[in-house]
C-alpha cells in the first residue's frame, strides 16, 4: 500500500512511512475514544508511544553514523547509551494492560483494540531498533558473542520494565536520581529472597521478548536471503 502511494520512496523510507501510519491509527483510536467518552482516560498510553519511538530514532542515527565513523567515538557512545536507556520504553506498553478494564465509557472491545494497537506499535519500534544494532554488531564481532549481547539487552529490558512498573522509576531518573535507583537495585541484589518478584517479572518479560525477537530475527534473515537469491 505504502509503495503504491509513494513509489518514489526508498525501502527504508517506506518502512518509516508505514510505522508512522500505524502510530497514527493508534492516535486516531485514542482521539475517537476521547470524543465519545468526553475524557482523556489512558492519555499516558500516547506518552508511552512517544517514548517508544525514541529507541528507533537513536538506533537509526547510530547506524547512519557508523557508516563513516568508529563505534567508540563519543557521539556514537552517547547514541548507544540513549538507545539502550530508552529501549525498554518500547516494550513497557504491554505492562499497561493492567489498566485495561470495562469502564462503561466505550465498549470493552474498543479499548482492547486501542491497547493492542499501541502495544503492537511499541513492540515493532523496539524490535526494529534492536535489529539495526544487531546487524552493526555482526559486522564487528563474532556471531555467537553478538547473539549473547542481544540476549543480555533483552534481559535488561525485562529488568527495566520491573523497575518502571513495580518501583515507578523512569529512564531519565538515571540522571536525575541515580543513587536512588542504585539503592533499589543493590537492595534486590543483596536480599534476593525478600524480592522474589523482581526475578518473576524480569524473567517473564525476558521470555516474552526473547521469543518474539527470535521470530523477528529469523524473518529478517529469511528476507535478506530471499533478496540475495
Amino acid at each position: 500500500m505504502i509503495k503504491q502511494v509513494y513509489p518514489g520512496l526508498t525501502s527504508y523510507q517506506r518502512v518509516a512511512a508505514a510505522l508512522v501510519y500505524a502510530s497514527l491509527i493508534s492516535v486516531a483510536l485514542f482521539v475517537g475514544r476521547a470524543f465519545v467518552s468526553q475524557n482523556l482516560r489512558y492519555w499516558f498510553l500516547l506518552w508511552n508511544l512517544c517514548l517508544a519511538w525514541l529507541p528507533l530514532l537513536f538506533s537509526g542515527l547510530l547506524v547512519y553514523r557508523l557508516r563513516s565513523s568508529r563505534w567508540l567515538e563519543w557521539k556514537n557512545i552517547v547514541l548507544t547509551a540513549l538507545w539502550l536507556g530508552f529501549l525498554p520504553n518500547s516494550f513497557y506498553l504491554v505492562s499497561d494492560l493492567i489498566h485495561l478494564r470495562d469502564t462503561g465509557e466505550v465498549s470493552h472491545l474498543y479499548d482492547s483494540v486501542l491497547f493492542a494497537s499501541l502495544i503492537f506499535n511499541g513492540f515493532i519500534l523496539g524490535l526494529l531498533s534492536i535489529l539495526g544494532v544487531h546487524y552493526e554488531l555482526l559486522k564487528r564481532f563474532h556471531r555467537q558473542k553478538v547473539h549473547a549481547v542481544i540476549a543480555g539487552v533483552l534481559f535488561l529490558c525485562g529488568f527495566a520494565i520491573y523497575l518502571g512498573r513495580s518501583l515507578r522509576w523512569n529512564t531519565w531518573d538515571v540522571l536525575v536520581n541515580p543513587f536512588g535507583i542504585l539503592f533499589d537495585v543493590s537492595e534486590r541484589v543483596i536480599n534476593p529472597i525478600s524480592h522474589d518478584q523482581v526475578f518473576v517479572t524480569t524473567g517473564i518479560f525476558f521470555l516474552l521478548l526473547s521469543g518474539i525477537y527470535a521470530v523477528t530475527w529469523q524473518l529478517s534473515e529469511a528476507f535478506r536471503d530471499a533478496s540475495k537469491s
